[in-house]
């Protein structure tokens, strides 16, 4: 890397960290709270849009008379979820989440299920974040139509260098956004309840339409309507993403490590809880309507049908309401509602890099996302989310509505597959444990545990019956793909392992009958005598100089000029009647493979060092082409001898600062 290079680097990602320093990056529960539930309460911001959408097709009012149904049985499954996943960070405080539950207590096969879905997950969790809060930004600020998917990926690109520069100091710069979005939701619901007591609350401004039904929807059936209300709580389930967050990222706290993590899901819980409620609370009162974008139309004013309505967001149309008369509480609540929508996908850059790293130790992915970088985070894992959550975005242009029906399906997986193998757990240590206040706590946790993993089973279904058409296909399809790739990774890396153990009867340790040292020649200049001289130094059984004979005049030049300076070494000449260089070298390499096969062949290549990087186009190509040929073939070693130019005189300094993943994973 140049010395501007490294400049921008150190401006992007600050200073590199020692290994010992990874205490520092240790987080306490007031920063830990921002960072890993940042996801969790940020949908608050969308999942009430997604239930009175699903709803609104039905027209009417039966978005008012069956969103507090809906709310309701979300709040159960947040409730369930949370204490489910108390018992997981006590259980499992190593940071593999619900990975690690389902391989421990399933089997690998299980584990690798979860870990496909929580990998695409966090994905989606970037993308549809991102996209959500350019989508608010947007209609506050116009200018931003028609650019929103440049303006997400500039977004992943900023939180991507956050993240790059460490958790802890990530952290500290995302949670003065996050504290301030809770405290304009709950100003909000403060000053609208304030408003209900006293008579004065306004109406929202969608509250003077009416809504009729979409065409599919002018006759409900009993079924029609359960499918309608289970599709609405599918929806409204978007609530829950993030909570698994905390039981992947509990080595990232402060000790006690599980207690802390506890504690802030809990905190989490009970936070989302109460901005929802307050939000469905607030909506219903106002009379907030809210139209299928993909579906425009059937907003009547009058019994008229209104064109070209573009309606706010359902907190956008909340502040309008409660906040009616101070235009600053309107626009702070818009400005904290885009940030966190932004910063909520801060969870998945500190979940799925830390994931990914589990994963890469146990060989289920490349070794390179295992490594820390300069700033001890995973920096490998960071931009392949970024990369991919980039893609996305840019394929479905940053609209929301479409990326949400890919989304929640592999939080669901991983909520089911991990309480299935919490409630194993608790059976293992039943059947040893004989304490009986031990065992009483055991059978209560066990309890908790399987309500958890029946609800979000019944939700996994729910989901996948009502968006697998919508775009849910997409996800399902992403996870089985991940599932088998990850599973060649592993075989392969069993593979190489196997072929590379020791032998117990101690063959690997003989030493070759003798060594064969070939210094390929093409000049006779300082490389070619230096080349010569090392290869004297290892004091070979054969050592012979070899040429290939593409031009006789050249090569004729060649033998004269050595046998002039009387050089100790046979120079043997080899044919190559089409000008080529590589093949004729690799044969007469097998050759001499073939009459001695208990022999080393070690070949010397001299190679220029350059400093420039068009100055390495010009040079060692065909050095190149031969090592990467040379390395296929058994029994030979290549070595490659160095003459440095002047070019490259003092650019061994630029490369003295650790490489990305220089640092291994640490606890």
């Amino acid at each position: 890397m140049s010395v501007t290079g490294r400049a921008v680097k150190r401006l992007v990602v600050g200073r590199a960290m020692r290994s010992d320093r990874l205490g520092e990056t240790l987080l306490p529960k007031k920063l830990a709270l921002p960072i890993f539930a940042s996801d969790a309460l940020s949908s608050v911001a969308y999942a009430p849009d997604e239930i009175f959408l699903t709803l609104g097709t039905a027209g009417g009012t039966f978005a008012f008379t069956h969103s507090w149904m809906i709310t309701a049985c979300v709040i159960f499954v947040m409730a369930v979820v949370v204490m489910s996943y108390r018992q997981n960070v006590h259980a499992y405080p190593s940071g593999g989440g619900d990975y690690e539950v389902a391989t421990t207590n399933l089997g690998p096969k299980a584990g690798l299920t979860v870990a496909s879905a929580l990998l695409v997950d966090y994905t989606l969790t970037v993308a549809v974040s991102v996209s959500s809060g350019v989508q608010n930004a947007a209609s506050a600020m116009p200018f931003l139509h028609g650019h929103e998917a440049l303006v997400a990926v500039l977004l992943v690109v900023g939180l991507t260098a956050m993240n790059l520069r460490g958790v802890r100091e990530s952290g500290s710069f995302f949670a003065i956004p996050v504290y301030l979005f809770m405290l304009g939701i709950f100003a909000l619901a403060i000053v609208g309840v304030i408003r209900k007591l006293a008579g004065d609350l306004p109406l929202a401004e969608s509250a003077k339409y009416t809504l009729a039904p979409q065409p599919h929807m002018d006759s409900l059936s009993q079924i029609a309507v359960m499918f309608l209300l289970l599709r609405a709580f599918s929806s409204g389930c978007a609530a829950l993403t993030g909570v698994e967050a905390i039981s992947n990222g509990v080595p990232a706290f402060k000790k006690p490590k599980s207690k802390n993590a506890a504690s802030t899901l809990l905190l989490m819980g009970s936070i989302s809880v109460a901005m929802l409620v307050s939000i469905i609370t607030l909506a219903n009162w106002t009379g907030v309507h809210i139209q299928d974008p993909e579906h425009p139309g059937n907003l009547l004013l009058h019994g008229v049908p209104v064109k070209g309505y573009n309606e706010d967001t359902v907190i956008g149309q909340l502040s309008h309401a409660v906040f009616h008369g101070f235009p600053l509480g309107i626009l702070f609540v818009a400005i904290v509602t885009g940030v966190i929508l932004v910063l909520a996908a801060n969870t998945a850059f500190n979940g799925f890099p830390v994931l990914a790293s589990i994963l890469a130790r146990d060989g289920w992915l490349p070794r390179q996302l295992h490594t820390r970088g300069d700033r001890l985070a995973y920096s490998n894992g960071i931009l392949i989310l970024a990369a991919v959550a980039i893609l996305l975005i840019v394929v479905y242009d940053a609209e929301p509505t479409r990326l949400i029906q890919l989304y929640i399906v592999g939080v669901f997986v991983s909520f089911t597959t991990s309480q299935t193998g919490m409630i194993r757990h608790w059976n293992r240590l039943l059947r040893a444990e004989q304490n009986p206040a031990e065992r009483k706590r055991m059978r209560r946790s066990r309890v908790i545990n399987a309500i958890g993993a029946v609800m979000a089973g019944i939700v996994l279904v729910v989901v996948l019956l009502t968006k697998f058409t919508h775009g849910a296909g997409y996800a399902v399809a992403a996870m089985v793909v991940l599932f088998f790739v990850m599973g060649q990774i592993r075989r392969h890396y069993t593979r190489v392992r196997e072929e590379l153990a020791l032998e117990d009867d101690g063959d690997d340790q003989l030493l070759p009958s003798r060594v064969h040292a070939v210094v390929l020649v093409s000049k006779l200049h300082k490389p070619t005598m230096r080349a010569l001289a090392y290869a004297r130094a290892t004091r070979p059984s054969v050592l012979e100089a070899i040429t290939v004979d593409v031009d006789p005049e050249e090569t004729a030049a060649l033998q004269a000029d050595w046998e002039r300076r009387q050089i100790p070494i046979t120079l043997k000449t080899v044919a190559s009647p089409y000008r080529e260089i590589t093949r004729p070298v690799v044969q007469y390499v097998k050759s001499v493979r073939r009459d001695s096969p208990r022999d080393v062949v070690m070949i010397y290549i001299p190679e220029y060092v350059v400093g420039k990087w068009w100055e390495q186009l010009l040079h060692n190509q065909s050095a190149l082409r031969l090592k990467s040929r040379l390395l296929f073939t058994p029994g030979v070693l290549v070595a490659s001898v160095p003459w440095q130019l002047r070019s490259s005189q003092g650019h061994e300094l630029r490369y003295d600062a650790p490489a990305a993943g220089s640092v291994r994973r640490g606890q």
